[in-house]
């Protein structure tokens, strides 16, 4: 594997060790490698914007700008060749979860996840998909219950009736497997589907399309789509 071809991966942790561990773990794979580490947001943003990686692991809680605020700036206005974003937290419910994944997040993990479940998800988010374990699902949906309105319901127009759907059963947090099964249909398929929806409403990944499905009244609370198929 060529230097060119191998996932980079720039490492922002505020404490040395960590970012240390996750050096060492990134660096004993083949088509990893560490494009940079930086101790605080200012430092991460302006390293970044150097020299983008492909994917960034950003401690969420940091001195001075934290791992949110260092999101949105490295996300504002990027398109879908923009890097990545791995939030590291070190609990599941974190309470900045909404905030980070609004701000472009592609999603979170654990600060003590197993080293082949780091890795797993670095190569997962760099072919654009998301890392969003189930309660991360719940915490996220009922911290949108307090939030306000997102885009109008008339933004999915552009959506034809299947894509509209997959819109929903993203929105549910069913993985491209789970929905092919459920609408009797191949993976191929569906996959085609997400790419069409999130080309047509300008998303990033599938973090934003469940966000996008709830904020424009797609799917509520309660609501199932597609349930009884």
């Amino acid at each position: 594997m060529t230097a060119a071809e191998r996932i980079r991966v720039f490492v922002v942790d505020d404490q040395v060790l960590v970012r240390t561990g996750f050096r060492m773990i990134l660096e004993a794979e083949p088509d990893l490698v560490v494009a940079g580490e930086a101790g605080d947001g200012v430092e991460a943003v302006e390293r970044i914007a150097a020299n983008p990686p492909d994917v960034v692991l950003m401690d969420v809680r940091m001195p001075g700008m934290d791992g949110i605020e260092a999101t949105r700036r490295l996300l504002d206005g990027a398109d879908s060749a923009g890097p990545r974003v791995i939030m590291l937290t070190t609990f599941d419910m974190d309470e900045y979860v909404y905030d980070a994944l609004r701000a472009g997040a592609s999603g979170f993990v654990l600060k003590d996840v197993p080293p082949e479940q780091l890795v797993d998800g670095i190569r997962a988010v760099h072919t654009g998909s998301s890392l969003l374990s189930p309660s991360i699902t719940r915490r996220m949906i009922e911290l949108y219950l307090d939030r306000p309105s997102g885009p109008p319901l008339t933004a999915v127009t552009v959506l034809t009736p299947r894509e509209r759907e997959i819109l929903g059963l993203l929105g549910r947090g069913l993985s491209n497997a789970e929905i092919a099964d459920l609408l009797v249909v191949s993976e191929t398929t569906v996959k085609t589907h997400v790419g069409r929806v999130l080309m047509k409403l300008g998303l990033r990944d599938r973090v934003q399309a469940v966000i996008f499905a709830y904020e424009s009244g797609v799917v509520t609370i309660g609501h199932h789509p597609a349930a009884g198929r």
